[in-house]
């Protein structure tokens, strides 16, 4: 999710926002029927009392603001407790981005706003190639900001953009009805991101019911899916002579942001609270 060095504004390369109907056939056929269930590696169907905190052996908090909110004027503060974000006691895992700031936080513009959640793998689990999938019903709203992304494990050595990123599914509230998917690296990164977009058909939005996000990544290849439908692949020849650097391990992040250079801010249309509500995450070996 757009990182500077966590995060930073991008600009989908690829032309507009293709829209695929239903059960259409992507530009790719895709992993065969039942990929995702061989040789799963890691996997969270977020069964467990309503109110409990996530499993901690699987996902761990990254949490305040920042002095450039998280590379992109983010508005929210990540807070590490169950107030935004817990199981639902129905086999969800909820994220809730709230206006609100009960601890008295701090971010880059003064006191916070709005609270919010990250969790990350990179202290759990990492993987290289596989199929990445997250079953999810996203939020809504101006200035709202769901993702489910992956950095490079070696981000705390190299930094970014050189770790590599890969945004699985991204949404920002004044698009209810398209999500991108988009590569970050040395020399396209930020703005610069390499991606496409995918549009729901029919005027339908990503916050009206479930929906599957997946990659699935090979060496020299990843392909974006949504509800199984591949709308994008990216190879090497994509990146414009520059590294491909995506054949090492990455960790999965799964965040609410709330305002920022791409979405926008938050503005009278925008009620609180908003809430990512994910049903499972699975992944399986390349």
């Amino acid at each position: 999710m757009m990182s500077r060095p966590a995060r930073a504004l991008v600009t989908i390369l690829a032309a507009a926002a293709v829209t695929v109907p239903a059960g259409a056939a992507g530009a790719d056929p895709g992993p065969p029927e039942g990929a995702d269930a061989a040789a799963v590696t890691f996997s969270d169907d977020f069964e467990g009392p309503a109110g409990s905190a996530p499993d901690s052996s699987k996902w761990r908090h990254e949490i305040g603001n920042g002095p450039d909110g998280w590379g992109n004027w983010e508005r929210q503060y990540y807070t590490g407790g169950t107030d935004n974000v817990a199981l639902d006691g129905d086999g969800h895992l909820v994220i809730t981005a709230r206006q609100e700031n009960p601890g008295g936080y701090q971010c880059w513009y003064g006191n916070c706003d709005y609270t919010s959640a990250k969790l990350t793998t990179a202290q759990t689990f990492t993987q290289a190639y596989g199929h990445f999938e997250a079953r999810m019903k996203l939020p809504r709203g101006q200035g709202i900001w769901p993702a489910f992304w992956m950095l490079g494990e070696d981000f705390d050595r190299v930094g970014w953009p050189d770790s590599g990123e890969i945004d699985i599914m991204e949404n920002v509230g004044h698009e209810p009805g398209t999500v991108h998917g988009t590569l970050h690296g040395p020399g396209y990164s930020g703005g610069g991101g390499i991606g496409g977009a995918y549009t729901l058909p029919g005027g339908q939005h990503f916050a009206d019911d479930f929906h599957t996000f997946a990659v699935d990544w090979s060496p020299g290849r990843i392909a974006w899916s949504v509800d199984g439908t591949v709308y994008q692949v990216r190879t090497p020849a994509d990146v414009g002579g520059n590294d491909w650097v995506f054949e090492h391990p990455f960790y999965m992040i799964m965040n609410v942001a709330v305002g920022g250079e791409w979405p926008g801010d938050p503005d009278g249309s925008t009620s609180f609270p908003q809430r990512l509500v994910i049903d499972y995450v699975h992944v399986s070996a390349g």
